[in-house]
């Protein structure tokens, strides 16, 4: 009877033709429905209303209360041998509910959170092709692989599931970033999610130096990298506040002076690009010394115009100058002579650092 149910909700909503209008009511009976199917499988009776019920999740714009019913449903689909073979839908469910996972997970059992992470495994390898519905193919899921790891990403900053994550959750990701568009690309998905998820966690200094350091532990530098420029970037530490600058120095200077000079090319490159900075937001926040707060859940523009925002990054890179012990023109030196290949900054001439790590003042309003 629910698999009727579910089928004859299916129909109503694909002569939608707009998944805008998923209602939220719907989500905790799919989901009752979904884990019902887990228990009571049937060989012998279409599977298609298991599809109709991820699908219509996978369109929704998240639901409060979902963790003790949500996780295990997604544990068992995200597993490449459930014969639904709707990995790509559930992985999509997965980003669809970031908010839950850092807000309502306090209760879950550590071994649950330890299964799901595990189920997840590296979120760019699945099966892009959906289950038959009613005979016919209905195409691929609408499914992004960057998002899913862009809440990797913030959980590695959370320590309910920082220490369940596995190198294996970023094997992809980590070859992937290792270019410059794949970075750019993983930025742009991270500005989007802190965009519509307050909750994402990257938002203090404390936060973003706690997931650098277990993604280097994790052995991913490409995307400890990535977190990294999202911090110079995103708008969400203030230019003048010195103490949370502080922190965010520190780690950069060691990161850089672990995993090579070299790479501070691309944080360059990245504080000087500004065409992915037009819809760049933060939130509303008051910092108090090292910690910050959430002030308020919707998110502000980071920058009023274009000029406010060259002079952020122009102030951006002076600071990155000082932080390397340069100013402007001994970088520029320092950069002139490799024109064309990766600089190596470690041939520059060096330079006396002119003003301590927290005491240099950008001198931007």
């Amino acid at each position: 009877m629910a698999r009727e149910v579910v089928r004859l909700l299916g129909k109503r909503f694909y002569s939608w033709g707009s998944y805008h209008g998923v209602k939220s009511a719907w989500i905790p009976p799919l989901l009752a429905f979904l884990s019902l199917s887990e228990k009571f499988p049937s060989i012998n009776s279409p599977q298609d209303s298991r599809f109709i019920a991820l699908h219509i999740l996978s369109t929704s714009r998240g639901y409060s209360g979902f963790c003790k019913s949500l996780l295990p449903v997604l544990t068992s689909t995200l597993l490449p041998t459930h014969p639904l073979q709707s990995r790509s839908l559930a992985l999509k469910i997965f980003h669809t509910f970031v908010s839950g996972w850092f807000s309502e997970m306090e209760n879950v059992p550590d071994k649950d959170r330890g299964n799901l992470l595990e189920a997840i495994g590296d979120p760019f390898q699945f099966n892009p092709d959906l289950p038959l519905q009613d005979g016919k193919s209905v195409g691929r899921a609408d499914y992004e692989p960057t998002e899913a790891m862009v809440v990797l990403i913030g959980f590695a900053s959370s320590e309910l599931w920082r220490n369940h994550l596995r190198r294996s959750n970023f094997t992809s990701g980590e070859k992937i970033l290792s270019t410059r568009e794949g970075k750019r690309k993983a930025l742009r998905c991270m500005l989007d999610t802190a965009a519509r998820e307050w909750s994402w966690h990257l938002y203090t200094p404390k936060k973003i130096t706690a997931a650098i350091g277990r993604l280097e532990e994790l052995q991913c530098p490409n995307i400890a990298e990535a977190v990294i420029m999202w911090a110079w970037t995103s708008g969400v530490v203030s230019p003048w506040e010195h103490d949370a600058w502080g922190l965010i120095q520190r780690d950069t200077l060691r990161f850089y002076r672990t995993h090579g000079l070299r790479r501070l090319t691309a944080l360059r490159l990245h504080i000087m690009d500004t065409t992915m900075s037009a819809s760049h937001t933060r939130p509303h926040v008051v910092l108090q010394g090292e910690s910050s707060r959430q002030m308020e859940g919707p998110l502000r523009p980071a920058y009023e115009n274009w000029t406010e925002l060259f002079v952020s990054r122009a102030c951006q890179l002076r600071r990155l100058y000082h932080l390397f012990g340069y100013n402007p023109a001994t970088w520029n030196e320092a950069i002139a002579s490799g024109v064309g290949r990766e600089m190596d900054l470690s041939s520059g001439r060096s330079v006396t650092r002119t003003m301590p790590l927290t005491d240099w003042a950008c001198d931007y309003p």
